[in-house]
């Protein structure tokens, strides 16, 4: 429970206990007014002209007449002590702050950005113009306010400088305030922090009222917009950081395959090499013996290899030149994200297993299995309809670059067969190997 709900909770208490022992004491006032005009309904009732003295029954119903009075006075004064009490809770339950970290990330609103500048640079030079502004009210002495009559011992130049002093004090205390809360403001805590700024400007103006010292709008507004654009400067430069991120993964991937495909062209270069030679020296075998059967086969065999290799060069030659040739793969990982969550990216690898062996790392439990792998001209178009198709299903809502979705197979297959003219096999059941195994070695484990 943090200090709002402590505070909250004894005020609370405290306003029960009034309201309780004003309800007694009006309890026992109407007891009493009750008491009393029974004893008048008595004393009426024995009353004849000849007993009574009327005088005296006057001064009576008089006296008991004005204990009523005072008993009605003394309740309205309670009720108005118990008003001021329950006004003074709300009051103060409007002053409290909630900074728990843990009631901020279960209160905290959307943030919508106030000014959307396109980089951070932006941002930083606007927050510079923003600091350099509240210098400048500091200094031509408009940043807080103070009394001008003020003086000391009947001395106006003394009186002036105990104001000038008392308001850079007060500045101190809220400019230090302020830097702390700007240096920690992030996504669950900006609304609180603005708050809080704006509580400590009212309270600075309470306790220098004496002289007038309070500071400026102008300045506790120029405090916020430097809250606000430190907070979106931060998220900026997040934001700037994981693009940069994607791109150096981009290039990563791109030279990969570069590699990938040199490599695989001085391969299959060095085999058409290699059998271009084998068929050179069988021809000549031929020609001096050209009904041999077993010299026929082998030139069949090695003319078949060579029709493969010219193929396979020519795949290369395609693969290097199409950009947008490559695999869209559908995979998932129930060991470490559960059922029905599948990532759907794309790789330019000519082998693509080895992207989704590098997506399996330590940086999760488990190995990914492999739904489906589509090769495609244009995988960029596929893989940009499945997220598009999926947009609402994502589970990072935020970050667009992370591709995992909340979805079944048989919704993925329809994507796939609306934009892929293609029959794609799929693996509905995954292995998940490591995973189930894990299971039942835990089941096994002794209790």
């Amino acid at each position: 429970m943090g200090l709002g709900d402590i505070f909250k909770a004894k005020e609370n208490q405290q306003l029960k206990d009034d309201n309780q022992q004003l309800q007694d004491k009006n309890q026992q006032l109407q007891d009493e007014n009750q008491h009393l005009e029974e004893e008048i309904k008595r004393l009426n009732s024995l009353v004849t002209p000849e007993m009574l003295d009327v005088n005296e029954a006057k001064k009576q119903l008089e006296s008991i007449r004005n204990d009523i009075k005072e008993a009605n006075e003394l309740y309205s004064d309670r009720k108005r002590l118990a008003e001021n009490m329950k006004n003074q809770v709300i009051l103060k339950e409007r002053e409290i702050i909630q900074l728990d970290d843990e009631i901020l990330f279960q209160s905290f609103g959307i943030y919508r950005p106030q000014y959307n500048f396109c980089n951070s640079e932006k941002y930083k030079t606007e927050l510079d113009k923003i600091r350099q502004h509240q210098k400048d009210l500091i200094k031509k002495d408009l940043a807080a306010t103070g009394a001008t009559n003020w003086t000391v011992n009947g001395d106006h130049r003394k009186g002036a400088k105990m104001v000038n002093d008392t308001k850079k004090l007060v500045l101190r205390a809220f400019n230090g305030e302020c830097d702390e809360l700007v240096s920690k403001v992030k996504y669950n805590n900006y609304e609180a922090y603005k708050k809080r700024i704006e509580a400590s400007c009212d309270a600075i103006s309470k306790l220098g009222k004496v002289m007038d010292i309070s500071i400026t709008e102008i300045y506790k507004q120029y405090k916020i917009d430097e809250l606000t654009l430190a907070f979106e400067y931060a998220q900026k430069k997040q934001q700037e950081k994981e693009e940069q991120a994607a791109l150096r993964a981009q290039m990563r991937e791109e030279a990969k395959l570069q590699k990938e495909i040199e490599e695989e062209r001085k391969k299959l270069e060095k085999e058409q090499t290699h059998y271009t030679n084998a068929l050179e020296k069988l021809n000549k075998q031929l020609a001096a013996d050209p009904d041999n059967v077993d010299l026929i086969n082998k030139k069949q065999e090695l003319e078949s290899a060579m029709s493969e290799i010219e193929t396979a060069i020519k795949d290369v030659d395609y693969r290097e030149a199409n950009k947008r040739a490559g695999y869209v793969y559908v995979i998932s990982n129930i060991g470490a994200f559960g059922e029905n969550v599948y990532k759907i990216g794309m790789t330019r690898r000519l082998d693509p297993m080895e992207r989704v062996d590098e997506l399996g790392d330590a940086s999760v439990p488990f190995n990914f299995d492999v739904h489906a792998m589509i090769f495609t001209d244009d995988a960029p178009a596929l893989e940009a309809a499945l997220h598009k198709a999926f947009e609402d299903k994502k589970l990072n809502m935020v970050n667009q670059r992370r591709e995992f979705f909340n979805v079944t197979l048989d919704e993925i297959k329809a994507v796939v067969k609306a934009n892929y003219d293609k029959t794609v096999e799929f693996v509905d059941i995954p292995d998940a190997e490591q995973y189930r195994v894990s299971l039942k070695m835990k089941q096994q484990q002794p209790v």
